[in-house]
């Protein structure tokens, strides 16, 4: 799939291109969605959000650059499942939203552990607004214009503020702090 010449088709209205989309990333959408909604959910709400998946990118086609189609549908699918998971009274706390491998070793378990409670503090430890920024674009997905829209402020100062953060994150994180 040419993802150039498809999102042109799709800015165009091309029902075509929209089918040619969906055929090929809908089981990139689904593995997303069911990951956030299973097994809270039915397979009918799965389907309902990545319906709203794919209703988005129809609306937003104009936003999508080529060469970032499946990352903004990945973006898109978590943010419909989260609003989903919110409409219905629930939502993931922050450890909640991990993917985890399967059977790992005790030891591993208790890495992991230390290493996302680290990362969570220090996170947590973040003043205003970095920490709010940091949160909204690495735990919630949301892309830095949407961030500076929501947040009044300049793309650009909200790119600086997250390169900062990432920048302590790492000093604390080599130096042990």
């Amino acid at each position: 799939m040419d993802e150039r010449k498809v999102l042109r088709a799709l800015r165009r209205g091309s029902e075509e291109a929209l089918g040619q989309i969906m055929d090929h990333y809908a089981p990139y959408v689904y593995t997303i969605v069911s990951n956030f909604l299973s097994p809270a959910m039915s397979q009918a709400d799965i389907e309902e959000v990545m319906a709203d998946t794919f209703f988005a990118l129809w609306n937003g086609a104009e936003k999508v650059r080529p060469g970032k189609l499946k990352s903004y549908l990945g973006a898109v699918a978590r943010n419909q499942a989260r609003q989903k998971l919110r409409s219905r009274g629930q939502e993931l706390t922050l450890e909640e939203d991990v993917l985890t491998l399967p059977d790992p070793s005790p030891e591993e378990q208790l890495a992991e552990r230390e290493q996302e409670e680290l990362v969570r503090r220090a996170v947590l430890n973040m003043g205003e607004p970095d920490r709010e920024i940091f949160l909204r674009h690495y735990y919630y997905g949301q892309p830095v214009a949407e961030i500076a829209r929501v947040m009044a402020m300049n793309p650009a100062t909200v790119k600086t503020r997250l390169h900062r953060g990432r920048v302590r994150l790492h000093k604390q994180w080599t130096e042990g702090d």
